[in-house]
């Protein structure tokens, strides 16, 4: 199989995520409900974790927060900047991950910057909105369907010029891209740990530049006889059993994203997407690219985008179809009615992976 989907998780993960998930299986209790040995190793397995994280991420490591997934992470930082009926700006490339917690909050929600790959318009867009004095902003770093890089740091910019609070998403960003919350000066960053940070599914974190409002109450191993979630980092954004397995396999990925450097993988992903991007045009496919573009890129092809993934697929080429959970996206870039079909390569994949995709794109013309 040659694995193009990225974008949605990464694969294979390194041989090191699996082999600390087993050992945390087999030495580690629950951290920081006992003084025995084998809770003490997993309470410092997990500070490891929020070490390492801290140190790639710009912040001290109290302030990593673990979640199940970034959804989780987006859904507390945007329950604790919005208020029900609260005024919010978002880019034009949200995934549903904002965009349906906004909805059930009857947020009232200004779109701003709607064209692909063109910082002068997101920029100049979000200013507009921002002139508006929102309750709070919530932005992508880069755009899960076409690859998009926004110009993240002009627009925190922005936010703290305006005092308008804010959160990221750095789903398609973490692991390749600089994400600095001491740099940027964001209220939160919501990240996933099973994409560009090469951990398993069903982990994540989220940076807190403030105290979040709870999602979840109950136990944390702290402050036992208070009724409240307690009102410090990370506890209160941590109530239960954390995933040590998990969060051990993540921190095999963030060391391992740490010794290849974001940037060089990124470079390496982009790579691949620009020459991918490059031979889907030469054979007349619709083609979403630009300057400012990671290691994603969708195309339309001759018929059905589901029905030219699933031939893909029976090549041996792993790549997705549809509306990527981010009908806004699609509806920016003129594709809700169609699709796309998205390619999204990651820190393993190159020149090889590419021309075998193309060379099997290429049957995809005029067969539909």
């Amino acid at each position: 199989m040659i694995y193009l989907d990225n974008g949605a998780t990464s694969f294979p993960k390194p041989r090191e995520v699996g082999r600390a998930m087993s050992w945390a299986l087999s030495r580690f209790a629950n951290p920081g409900r006992g003084g025995y040995p084998a809770s003490l190793e997993a309470a410092r397995e997990i500070y490891r974790c929020r070490s390492a994280a801290g140190e790639l991420f710009g912040c001290k490591p109290e302030a990593v927060v673990f979640t199940g997934s970034c959804t989780q992470g987006l859904n507390m930082a945007i329950r604790t900047l919005v208020k029900p009926g609260g005024r919010v700006v978002i880019s034009g490339f949200e995934h549903n991950a904002v965009t349906r917690p906004l909805h059930a909050l009857g947020a009232e929600v200004t779109v701003a910057g709607r064209r692909l790959f063109d910082w002068e318009d997101t920029l100049s867009r979000f200013r507009d909105a921002l002139k508006g004095r929102p309750d709070a902003a919530v932005f992508t770093h880069v755009s899960n369907v076409f690859g998009y890089i926004l110009p993240v740091e002009e627009m925190a910019e922005m936010c703290r010029e305006f005092q308008v609070p804010f959160a990221v998403d750095a789903a398609q960003s973490a692991g390749t891209l600089p994400v600095r919350l001491d740099r940027w000066g964001a209220d939160f960053v919501a990240m996933p740990g099973h994409k560009g940070l090469l951990g398993p599914q069903g982990t994540g974190m989220l940076l807190c530049g403030r105290l979040p409002e709870p999602l979840l109450q109950g136990g944390t191993g702290s402050e036992s006889r208070r009724q409240e979630m307690p009102d410090f980092l990370p506890d209160r954004g941590e109530a239960g059993t954390l995933n040590v397995p998990g969060i051990s396999g993540l921190l095999a990925g963030i060391r391992t994203v740490t010794r290849l450097g974001p940037e060089a993988i990124h470079r390496r992903e982009a790579e691949e997407a620009a020459r991918c991007a490059r031979g889907l045009r030469e054979m007349g496919f619709s083609v979403f690219s630009g300057a400012r573009q990671g290691g994603t890129v969708s195309f339309l092809p001759e018929g059905d985008c589901e029905a030219a993934a699933d031939r893909l697929a029976r090549r041996g080429i792993s790549v997705r179809a549809g509306l990527h959970c981010a009908p806004l996206a699609h509806e920016s870039a003129g594709t809700l009615e169609t699709g796309t079909v998205r390619v999204s390569f990651g820190y393993k994949t190159g020149p090889w992976e590419s021309q075998a995709f193309l060379a099997a794109a290429e049957e995809l013309r005029g067969g539909m």
